[in-house]
Protein backbone atom coordinates (compact mmCIF):
# COMPACT_ATOMS: atom_id res chain seq x y z
CA UNK A 1 0.00 0.00 0.00
CA UNK A 2 1.44 3.42 -0.74
CA UNK A 3 2.07 5.79 2.45
CA UNK A 4 -0.20 8.29 0.84
CA UNK A 5 -2.82 5.59 0.67
CA UNK A 6 -2.01 4.50 4.39
CA UNK A 7 -2.06 7.83 5.90
CA UNK A 8 -5.62 8.69 4.73
CA UNK A 9 -6.89 5.03 5.91
CA UNK A 10 -5.54 5.40 9.22
CA UNK A 11 -6.48 8.93 10.07
CA UNK A 12 -8.34 9.73 13.24
CA UNK A 13 -12.45 9.06 12.95
CA UNK A 14 -12.58 12.49 14.07
CA UNK A 15 -9.41 14.24 13.91
CA UNK A 16 -8.22 17.96 14.61
CA UNK A 17 -7.66 20.01 11.53
CA UNK A 18 -7.67 23.34 10.19
CA UNK A 19 -6.52 25.26 6.97
CA UNK A 20 -5.14 28.64 8.74
CA UNK A 21 -3.49 27.65 12.62
CA UNK A 22 -4.25 30.95 13.34
CA UNK A 23 -7.73 30.39 13.01
CA UNK A 24 -7.64 27.57 15.22
CA UNK A 25 -8.49 23.73 15.48
CA UNK A 26 -11.58 21.61 14.55
CA UNK A 27 -12.86 18.65 15.06
CA UNK A 28 -14.44 16.67 12.15
CA UNK A 29 -15.49 13.79 10.30
CA UNK A 30 -12.10 12.34 8.71
CA UNK A 31 -13.71 12.62 5.17
CA UNK A 32 -14.05 16.29 5.49
CA UNK A 33 -11.04 16.94 7.74
CA UNK A 34 -8.93 14.81 5.30
CA UNK A 35 -9.00 18.10 2.69
CA UNK A 36 -7.85 20.63 5.35
CA UNK A 37 -4.37 22.21 5.22
CA UNK A 38 -2.79 20.83 8.21
CA UNK A 39 -4.46 17.45 10.01
CA UNK A 40 -4.11 15.41 12.93
CA UNK A 41 -2.17 11.98 11.91
CA UNK A 42 -2.28 9.96 15.19
CA UNK A 43 -4.79 9.27 17.21
CA UNK A 44 -5.45 9.32 21.23
CA UNK A 45 -4.36 5.88 21.92
CA UNK A 46 -1.78 5.35 19.42
CA UNK A 47 1.22 6.42 17.69
CA UNK A 48 1.61 5.47 13.55
CA UNK A 49 3.72 8.36 12.57
CA UNK A 50 6.30 9.87 14.15
CA UNK A 51 6.27 13.48 12.28
CA UNK A 52 9.42 15.94 12.20
CA UNK A 53 9.30 19.81 12.07
CA UNK A 54 12.41 20.78 9.76
CA UNK A 55 12.51 24.43 9.33
CA UNK A 56 15.12 24.63 6.82
CA UNK A 57 14.99 25.48 2.67
CA UNK A 58 16.60 22.27 2.33
CA UNK A 59 14.28 20.61 4.06
CA UNK A 60 13.34 17.98 1.64
CA UNK A 61 16.89 16.88 1.60
CA UNK A 62 18.40 17.41 5.03
CA UNK A 63 17.94 13.86 6.64
CA UNK A 64 20.72 12.81 4.21
CA UNK A 65 22.90 14.91 4.63
CA UNK A 66 23.02 13.92 8.10
CA UNK A 67 22.58 10.23 7.56
CA UNK A 68 18.81 10.44 8.93
CA UNK A 69 16.72 7.27 7.87
CA UNK A 70 14.15 8.44 4.37
CA UNK A 71 11.49 9.83 5.50
CA UNK A 72 8.17 7.61 4.51
CA UNK A 73 6.57 11.02 3.63
CA UNK A 74 7.92 15.09 2.96
CA UNK A 75 5.15 17.69 2.78
CA UNK A 76 7.22 20.66 2.35
CA UNK A 77 5.91 24.37 1.99
CA UNK A 78 6.49 25.90 -1.58
CA UNK A 79 6.92 29.11 -0.08
CA UNK A 80 9.93 28.45 1.88
CA UNK A 81 11.28 24.80 1.87
CA UNK A 82 10.16 24.08 5.51
CA UNK A 83 8.51 20.88 5.86
CA UNK A 84 7.06 17.77 8.04
CA UNK A 85 9.16 14.27 7.96
CA UNK A 86 6.91 11.99 8.62
CA UNK A 87 8.22 8.30 9.80
CA UNK A 88 5.84 5.73 9.65
CA UNK A 89 5.60 2.76 12.03
CA UNK A 90 4.99 -1.26 10.82
CA UNK A 91 3.47 -1.57 14.91
CA UNK A 92 1.91 1.55 16.32
CA UNK A 93 3.60 3.07 19.52
CA UNK A 94 0.44 2.53 22.22
CA UNK A 95 -0.11 5.52 24.34
CA UNK A 96 -3.03 5.06 26.04
CA UNK A 97 -3.00 4.46 30.59
CA UNK A 98 -2.71 0.67 29.91
CA UNK A 99 0.15 0.79 27.83
CA UNK A 100 3.47 -0.80 28.59
CA UNK A 101 5.71 1.86 29.74
CA UNK A 102 9.43 0.39 28.91
CA UNK A 103 8.13 0.24 25.03
CA UNK A 104 6.96 4.10 25.42
CA UNK A 105 10.06 4.95 26.74
CA UNK A 106 12.02 3.34 23.90
CA UNK A 107 9.91 5.32 21.17
CA UNK A 108 10.14 8.52 23.24
CA UNK A 109 14.68 7.79 23.41
CA UNK A 110 13.81 6.95 19.22
CA UNK A 111 11.65 10.24 18.76
CA UNK A 112 14.22 12.48 20.81
CA UNK A 113 17.34 10.93 19.25
CA UNK A 114 15.47 11.41 15.65
CA UNK A 115 14.90 15.01 16.77
CA UNK A 116 18.25 15.78 16.96
CA UNK A 117 20.07 14.11 14.23
CA UNK A 118 17.30 16.23 12.03
CA UNK A 119 18.24 19.51 14.14
CA UNK A 120 14.22 19.43 14.19
CA UNK A 121 11.93 22.15 16.30
CA UNK A 122 11.30 21.10 19.67
CA UNK A 123 8.80 22.94 20.25
CA UNK A 124 6.84 21.20 17.55
CA UNK A 125 4.19 18.34 19.62
CA UNK A 126 3.51 16.64 16.55
CA UNK A 127 -0.27 16.62 17.46
CA UNK A 128 -0.93 19.06 13.71
CA UNK A 129 1.04 18.33 10.78
CA UNK A 130 1.04 19.30 6.88
CA UNK A 131 -1.74 16.95 5.19
CA UNK A 132 0.48 15.13 2.86
CA UNK A 133 -3.23 14.82 1.33
CA UNK A 134 -3.67 18.34 0.81
CA UNK A 135 -2.15 19.58 -2.71
CA UNK A 136 -1.28 22.57 -1.25
CA UNK A 137 2.23 21.22 -0.39
CA UNK A 138 4.84 20.08 -2.25
CA UNK A 139 4.71 15.90 -1.44
CA UNK A 140 7.59 13.44 -1.73
CA UNK A 141 7.22 10.01 -0.87
CA UNK A 142 11.09 8.13 -0.33
CA UNK A 143 10.54 5.14 1.37
CA UNK A 144 7.81 2.54 1.00
CA UNK A 145 8.27 0.78 3.96
CA UNK A 146 6.93 1.32 7.08
CA UNK A 147 9.58 1.30 9.94
CA UNK A 148 10.42 -0.97 13.16
CA UNK A 149 11.89 1.13 16.44
CA UNK A 150 14.89 -1.01 16.26
CA UNK A 151 14.89 0.05 12.67
CA UNK A 152 14.88 3.59 13.28
CA UNK A 153 17.26 2.88 16.36
CA UNK A 154 19.86 1.14 13.93
CA UNK A 155 20.63 5.19 12.53
CA UNK A 156 21.08 6.76 15.83
CA UNK A 157 22.70 6.59 19.27
CA UNK A 158 20.25 6.40 21.76
CA UNK A 159 23.66 5.91 24.49
CA UNK A 160 22.45 9.22 26.60
CA UNK A 161 19.06 7.92 27.12
CA UNK A 162 19.87 4.37 28.75
CA UNK A 163 19.29 5.45 32.56
CA UNK A 164 15.63 4.55 33.16
CA UNK A 165 15.43 6.63 36.42
CA UNK A 166 16.17 9.98 34.26
CA UNK A 167 13.24 11.60 32.57
CA UNK A 168 13.54 11.93 28.89
CA UNK A 169 14.15 15.58 27.74
CA UNK A 170 11.02 17.72 27.94
CA UNK A 171 9.95 17.89 24.41
CA UNK A 172 8.89 15.50 21.28
CA UNK A 173 7.42 12.42 23.04
CA UNK A 174 9.10 12.86 26.08
CA UNK A 175 7.03 15.25 27.11
CA UNK A 176 4.08 12.34 26.12
CA UNK A 177 6.10 10.23 27.88
CA UNK A 178 6.72 12.54 31.32
CA UNK A 179 3.42 13.58 31.22
CA UNK A 180 2.05 10.36 31.05
CA UNK A 181 4.27 8.67 33.76
CA UNK A 182 3.35 11.82 36.18
CA UNK A 183 -0.10 11.63 35.34
CA UNK A 184 -0.91 7.92 35.46
CA UNK A 185 1.36 7.60 39.23
CA UNK A 186 -0.89 10.82 40.51
CA UNK A 187 -3.99 9.44 39.67
CA UNK A 188 -2.95 5.97 41.08
CA UNK A 189 -3.29 7.54 44.44
CA UNK A 190 -5.87 10.43 44.09
CA UNK A 191 -8.71 8.54 42.92
CA UNK A 192 -9.12 6.44 45.74
CA UNK A 193 -9.86 9.70 48.07
CA UNK A 194 -13.57 9.64 47.82
CA UNK A 195 -14.22 7.94 44.62
CA UNK A 196 -15.31 10.88 42.86
CA UNK A 197 -17.97 10.83 40.21
CA UNK A 198 -16.69 10.61 36.44
CA UNK A 199 -17.03 14.34 35.80
CA UNK A 200 -15.55 15.82 38.65
CA UNK A 201 -12.94 13.14 38.43
CA UNK A 202 -11.81 14.23 34.84
CA UNK A 203 -11.63 17.87 35.63
CA UNK A 204 -9.09 16.56 38.50
CA UNK A 205 -7.32 14.61 35.92
CA UNK A 206 -7.21 17.67 33.54
CA UNK A 207 -6.14 20.42 35.99
CA UNK A 208 -3.27 18.15 37.27
CA UNK A 209 -2.21 17.26 33.67
CA UNK A 210 -2.79 21.23 32.84
CA UNK A 211 -0.23 21.78 35.96
CA UNK A 212 2.47 19.01 34.61
CA UNK A 213 2.23 20.51 31.07
CA UNK A 214 2.94 24.17 32.60
CA UNK A 215 6.03 22.83 33.75
CA UNK A 216 7.48 21.79 30.38
CA UNK A 217 10.22 24.79 29.17
CA UNK A 218 8.37 24.28 25.72
CA UNK A 219 4.22 22.98 26.67
CA UNK A 220 2.56 20.42 24.48
CA UNK A 221 -0.84 21.91 22.77
CA UNK A 222 -3.71 21.79 25.10
CA UNK A 223 -5.95 19.41 22.67
CA UNK A 224 -2.66 17.02 23.82
CA UNK A 225 -2.64 17.61 27.33
CA UNK A 226 -6.46 16.87 28.21
CA UNK A 227 -6.56 14.14 25.38
CA UNK A 228 -3.78 12.46 27.99
CA UNK A 229 -6.17 13.35 30.73
CA UNK A 230 -8.99 12.01 29.30
CA UNK A 231 -7.24 8.73 28.74
CA UNK A 232 -5.85 8.69 32.32
CA UNK A 233 -9.35 9.50 33.51
CA UNK A 234 -11.88 6.89 31.66
CA UNK A 235 -9.21 4.15 32.65
CA UNK A 236 -8.73 4.49 36.26
CA UNK A 237 -12.44 5.54 36.72
CA UNK A 238 -13.40 2.53 34.55
CA UNK A 239 -10.58 -0.07 36.67
CA UNK A 240 -10.34 1.70 39.82
CA UNK A 241 -13.56 1.15 42.34
CA UNK A 242 -13.45 0.36 46.13
CA UNK A 243 -13.63 -3.21 44.88
CA UNK A 244 -11.16 -3.69 42.10
CA UNK A 245 -8.77 -1.79 44.30
CA UNK A 246 -9.31 -4.52 46.80
CA UNK A 247 -8.74 -7.12 44.08
CA UNK A 248 -5.24 -5.67 43.28
CA UNK A 249 -4.02 -5.24 46.97
CA UNK A 250 -4.64 -9.11 46.98
CA UNK A 251 -3.15 -10.09 44.10
CA UNK A 252 -0.16 -7.65 44.28
CA UNK A 253 0.98 -7.84 48.04
CA UNK A 254 0.89 -11.76 48.72
CA UNK A 255 3.28 -12.61 51.58
CA UNK A 256 5.68 -14.01 48.74
CA UNK A 257 5.62 -10.89 46.79
CA UNK A 258 6.17 -8.99 49.96
CA UNK A 259 9.03 -10.99 50.89
CA UNK A 260 10.71 -10.52 47.65
CA UNK A 261 10.13 -6.80 47.96
CA UNK A 262 11.72 -7.07 50.99
CA UNK A 263 14.75 -8.44 49.52
CA UNK A 264 15.14 -5.83 46.80
CA UNK A 265 14.75 -3.35 49.47
CA UNK A 266 18.10 -1.56 49.43
CA UNK A 267 19.70 -3.56 47.36
CA UNK A 268 21.40 -1.68 44.02
CA UNK A 269 20.29 -3.42 40.56
CA UNK A 270 22.73 -5.25 39.50
CA UNK A 271 24.64 -6.59 43.37
CA UNK A 272 25.45 -10.10 41.89
CA UNK A 273 28.36 -11.81 40.55
CA UNK A 274 27.02 -11.79 37.51
CA UNK A 275 24.93 -9.13 36.79
CA UNK A 276 21.33 -10.92 37.08
CA UNK A 277 19.74 -10.16 40.49
CA UNK A 278 16.62 -12.64 39.74
CA UNK A 279 18.76 -15.27 40.26
CA UNK A 280 19.84 -14.01 44.14
CA UNK A 281 16.19 -13.61 45.18
CA UNK A 282 15.22 -17.06 43.15
CA UNK A 283 12.28 -15.97 40.87
CA UNK A 284 12.33 -15.29 37.45
CA UNK A 285 14.30 -12.65 35.22
CA UNK A 286 10.73 -11.66 34.31
CA UNK A 287 9.27 -11.46 37.68
CA UNK A 288 11.99 -9.40 39.17
CA UNK A 289 11.90 -6.41 36.25
CA UNK A 290 8.28 -6.77 36.98
CA UNK A 291 8.29 -5.85 40.82
CA UNK A 292 10.88 -3.45 39.89
CA UNK A 293 8.18 -1.50 38.09
CA UNK A 294 5.89 -2.10 41.47
CA UNK A 295 8.15 -0.62 43.81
Amino acid sequence: MECLDLFNEKLPARPYHADYLSNGLKINKKEKAALARHIQPNGPTHKLWLVYDVDRRDAGLHWEQVGAPPPNLIARNPANGHAHLLYGLHTPIRTAIDCKTAPLRYAGAIDNAMRDLLDADIGYSGLICKNPLNPHWIVKQWEPELYTLDGLADYLDLSVYQNKRKLLPDYGLGRNCTLFEKLRAWAYKAIRQGWPEYEQWLNACVDRATGYNSQFSTPLELAEVKHTAKSVAKWTFRNFNRGTFEDYIAKTHTPEIQAIRGKLGGRPATTTANGKPWELLGVSRATWYRLQTRT
